[in-house]
């Protein structure tokens, strides 16, 4: 969600057995057991396998243009080779239009607040919807410390980008922590909320990004594939996702106030995908840094 001018800021090697005597080997045995069960645990609660991050797409750090468009018609002679667009109204026809054309594409999802125009609205109980998202009267931020209650129809959405042949994910709102929710949210409660909306999405073979969620973004790398981020120029929080840059993942950003010539030459600087946007966010103008 663009950083409405209105609104509030979003911001192990296994031990040798011992073999002298039958109790020894009992012992060691079930420490073998013990040990063999956590590695298991450990794997089984990682975001994903290595053959499942093989097969993600895993976008590196560059300087190439992007397209971020969540209003109005796709236009699709954007020259950009990644596009993010709106997964609810953009078709799995669009979505493979772009793609024979040799572009990637991100499915755009709110995940940390509830939208009264989705067709799902109904399937979020009223006790975790909070407080209205200000700058946007159609919002209210979700109580993501309870999101089990809601997690049935967040999965239904991420599984939907999947069915239409999605990329990636872009979950928004996932810094309720530092807003004004109407519930007591912690950056612990983040930090658990968007690990699991991660290992969801990877679950459904689509990479993620971690959006706006500057002041984690140290202790998310590991779990997101690459970051969105909106104003970091402007805001001067560009580096908070340095993190992504050294890990070897992508940063994509997007201006709404400065002109290009204010963030191009450092978004070239920092290895950031960078452009210039409006904030009703339709095909244009789109102002890529040249």
């Amino acid at each position: 969600m663009p950083k409405h001018p209105t609104a509030h800021r979003k911001r192990s090697n296994l031990a040798a057995m011992n073999r002298t005597s039958p109790s020894h080997r009992n012992i060691a045995v079930a420490a073998f057991v013990l040990t063999f069960s956590l590695l298991l645990m450990a794997c089984a609660g990682s975001s994903a396998t290595p053959k499942a991050d093989a097969a993600r797409w895993m976008p590196k750090p560059g300087t190439a243009a992007w397209q971020f468009q969540l209003q109005g018609k796709i236009d699709t002679s954007i020259d950009a080779d990644v596009y993010e667009v709106d997964g609810f109204d953009v078709s799995a026809k669009t979505v493979a239009e772009l793609h024979t054309q040799g572009r990637k594409v991100i499915c755009y999802m709110d995940v940390g607040s509830w939208e009264n125009y989705r067709a799902d609205k109904n399937r979020f109980p009223k006790s975790v919807i909070g407080r209205k998202y200000e700058g946007y009267p159609n919002e209210r931020w979700l109580d993501i410390r309870r999101f089990h209650k809601f997690a049935k129809p967040l999965k239904a959405r991420i599984a939907m980008c999947a069915r239409k042949g999605f990329d990636a994910l872009e979950p928004d709102n996932i810094n309720g922590y530092e807003n004004p929710t109407g519930f007591p949210l912690t950056a612990r409660h983040q930090l658990r909320f968007n690990r699991w909306i991660a290992r969801q999405a990877h679950k459904k073979g689509l990479s993620v990004g971690l959006k706006n969620d500057g002041p984690q973004a140290r202790n998310l790398v590991r779990d997101f594939d690459f970051a969105v981020v909106e104003q970091c120029f402007q805001y001067d929080e560009c580096g908070q996702y340095l993190p992504f840059i050294r890990a070897g993942k992508a940063v994509f950003s997007v201006e709404y106030e400065l002109s290009n010539r204010k963030f191009c030459g450092r978004a070239e600087k920092l290895n950031f995908n960078s452009i210039g946007k409006e904030y009703d966010l339709y095909a244009r103008p789109f102002r890529p840094c040249e």
